[in-house]
């Protein structure tokens, strides 16, 4: 009986360590595929998840309108792509137009939730990105409440955001019409 029980633990240790291939390997986990601007299909891989950490300090300071730490986030080269296609280029822009936006509306964003992923450009660099989930609240001139879901995928290079592209999508509303 003994001998038995040795041989089922043996078999047992010996498949389940094939079956769990080993977490030391180098291969990079795909999670998806991407098309570069050369469109050429490319895989998503997992990315740094530290970058979540550096957007999460990153919404604070928006939140309590610290534009020197989001001054600190920024690259010098970053770049802003919003959800009504306008474009900014350059940190110093971007704290500008925060600054007037900051003067003149309490914007507020709640994140929701983070995936950390990564791509091989089309000049063979590894890019780091973080895509999230966040809630915009904000009040308009008449006091009226505004609520946007966004989703901001953001690009960072040495600890820093290099660029944010952001898609937002306005507070469902029920109706009998629906339209994309």
């Amino acid at each position: 009986m003994n001998k038995y029980i040795y041989i089922i633990t043996i078999l047992s240790f010996t498949l389940i360590s094939c079956a769990n291939p080993s977490k030391e390997s180098n291969e990079p986990v795909v999670i998806g595929s991407v098309k570069n601007d050369d469109g050429n299909i490319k895989p998503l891989m997992v990315g740094e998840v530290s970058n979540e950490q550096i957007w999460l300090d990153y919404i604070k300071a928006h939140n309590e309108r610290d534009l020197e730490k989001i001054a600190e986030i920024n690259a010098d080269n970053w770049e802003g792509y919003t959800a009504d296609g306008s474009v900014v280029k350059g940190s110093d822009n971007h704290i500008e137009i925060l600054d007037n936006w900051f003067k003149n509306a309490n914007p507020m964003f709640e994140v929701k939730w983070m995936i950390a992923n990564a791509v091989e450009n089309e000049n063979g660099e590894v890019e780091q990105w973080l895509t999230t989930g966040n809630d915009y609240t904000d009040v308009d001139a008449e006091g009226n409440p505004i609520f946007e879901y966004n989703v901001h995928d953001v690009q960072f290079k040495d600890g820093k955001i290099v660029r944010v592209n952001v898609y937002s999508r306005s507070k469902e509303v029920e109706s009998k019409e629906f339209s994309y």
